[in-house]
């Protein structure tokens, strides 16, 4: 059997002509057709064109193309460029994930700067940690070759379709006379400067959480944004309140099909209406005036319980001697006291009771019903003014500065009953006797069995220090977060991303918790209109 023939030689195809395609009227369908010989040149081994002008300049861009250059991409069909300041990871180690279809790119200074805040127990050194270790895995995934970019998807990270740069060599870029050249800042500004310069084909975006900083970036005409994707809203207006108003015809639309029972010693409602979708469970709904409230215990479709909430503005009903005050008091004190609810926050500006009422409803609980074994009181050691050094002591003694609200609120509470100073002191050292102040630098790897745990000033927390207190709840406990998200003294925490609201809205319909915001202040009428004016 005769062997086939050789195929031609690439070099003899050359010679014989060139062949080239061309679009016929049929976009599915093409014809070929021979040109002119091309020229083969000896020293870039390039087929260049004779007459045919578009070809060279397609080649030539072809040559010229970013896929050439060491570390970047050619088609990025609009995909930007996010250049990430250091400050961003040590915020959230996970935002090199949070960028979705996009690039992300790390200067070599934001390495040095990470190497520099890596020591320590604090949370910006656990987290320059994290991110070292990120790092260190998506580079076990680069094949040797990081210059071409490292899928951010490597991980398991299914949302980061983009890749991950480092600075693989040496950026130049013109920045202004009055910038420092040596300050770390700058020297990102520099690298953000010299990637726009370089890329043409897509925008490059510095992310940042410093403010200044991005100042300086709109200032020198770069594209600069901060970080918002630990924020979990945007605006906190929209953040769960824990309440609804419903509308004076409510029994007309909702009361066609209602049921009523008693139970427990409470009033019972199952209606049918169209406010039923918009409801959550444990959600507090009322009437204008307030002849009516209640609160939902189960949705099913359009279908929704109610159960009409205890009236603890009645003496009858106080609890540790203190009644409500407003509506708002009356439904915090109804999630306090109710032993189906595992955590429950309470928001609202300064004046509102909410370290009262759950001094309260916990002394209660603890002293008075067995229903836990004592009360764990800790908060935020977040500084309004300047540190005033070291303290001496123990933990507890350590944290009795900052336990002012604590101590305030005892002394309302222990004065309340009438008696003489002996029995006033006797019951001011039992209490004192059940209520435990910790300091949060040690909760890491606890479990809290029967406590009824206290977290004040909870909006200076961030979201992983509060999934790190609430996971701390064993059997039989309760966590209640108090804050103030208008009040927060964090570096780099806002109203949007702050661990309280994260919570809040995470937590929201879920059966064995509640949320409820405090609206009008009683502590004085000096504190209510400082808060209203100032």
């Amino acid at each position: 059997m005769p062997l086939p023939p050789l195929p031609k030689a690439m070099g003899s195809i050359l010679k014989e002509g060139e062949m080239t395609v061309k679009p016929a009227s049929n976009p599915k369908s093409f014809k070929t057709e021979v040109k002119e010989k091309p020229v083969v040149s000896e020293t870039n081994k390039a087929v260049k064109r004779v007459k045919s002008p578009k070809t060279a300049d397609l080649l030539e861009k072809k040559e010229n193309s970013p896929k050439k250059q060491k570390g970047y991409r050619a088609k990025t069909h609009g995909k930007k460029l996010f250049v990430l300041d250091t400050n961003v990871l040590m915020h959230d180690p996970i935002s090199l994930f949070q960028f979705e279809e996009h690039d992300v790119f790390l200067p070599m200074i934001t390495l040095e700067e990470l190497d520099g805040h890596k020591k320590g127990m604090s949370d910006v050194a656990r987290n320059a940690r994290q991110v070292s270790r990120y790092l260190d895995q998506l580079l076990g995934h680069s094949d040797g070759n990081i210059s071409e970019g490292i899928e951010l998807s490597a991980l398991g990270n299914t949302e980061a379709q983009g890749k991950l740069f480092f600075q693989t060599q040496t950026l130049e870029a013109q920045l202004p006379q009055g910038l420092p050249q040596g300050k770390a800042d700058n020297q990102i500004l520099g690298v953000v400067q010299a990637l726009q310069n370089k890329e043409k084909e897509r925008s490059v975006v510095l992310v940042s959480k410093d403010i200044n900083m991005r100042i300086k970036a709109t200032a020198m005409g770069l594209a600069a944004e901060d970080y918002f994707s630990d924020k979990t809203l945007d605006d906190t207006d929209m953040l769960y309140s824990g309440r609804m108003q419903l509308p004076e015809d409510f029994w007309e639309t909702h009361g066609k099909k209602m049921q009523s029972w008693k139970e427990d010693g409470r009033t019972w409602y199952k209606i049918t209406g169209p406010l039923v979708k918009d409801w959550f469970t444990n959600l507090f709904v009322y009437l204008p005036d307030d002849s009516f409230l209640a609160q939902v215990k189960k949705i099913e479709d359009k279908t929704a319980t109610l159960c009409v909430v205890r009236d603890y503005m009645q003496s009858k009903h106080s609890v540790w001697g203190i009644t409500a005050r407003n509506r708002e008091q009356c439904f915090a004190l109804d999630l306090l006291m109710n032993p189906d609810i595992d955590f429950v926050t309470l928001l609202g500006q300064a004046g509102t009771g909410k370290t009262l009422i759950t001094l309260a409803a916990a002394l209660t609980q603890t002293l008075d019903m067995r229903r836990f074994s004592e009360i764990i009181f800790t908060r935020a050691t977040v500084s309004v003014g300047e540190e005033i050094g070291f303290l001496p002591g123990t933990e507890e003694e350590k944290m009795l500065p900052w336990m002012g609200a604590l101590e305030d609120n005892l002394e309302v509470l222990n004065n309340i009953d009438s008696g003489s100073d002996w029995s006033r002191h006797a019951a001011n050292d039992l209490i004192r006797s059940r209520i435990k102040v910790k300091s949060m630098s040690f909760m890491r790897g606890r479990t809290f069995l029967n406590k009824f745990v206290i977290i004040d000033e909870a909006q200076n927390l961030s979201p992983k220090q509060m999934k790190t207190l609430i996971t701390r709840a064993g059997p039989g406990s309760k966590i209640v977060c108090l804050g103030n998200i208008a009040q927060i003294d964090t570096p780099y925490l806002t109203e949007g991303s702050s661990g309280l609201t994260y919570v809040v809205d995470r937590f929201k319909g879920w059966e064995h918790s509640g949320h409820i915001t405090l609206q009008r202040g009683e502590r004085s009428r000096l504190a209510d209109f400082a808060s209203e004016s100032l």
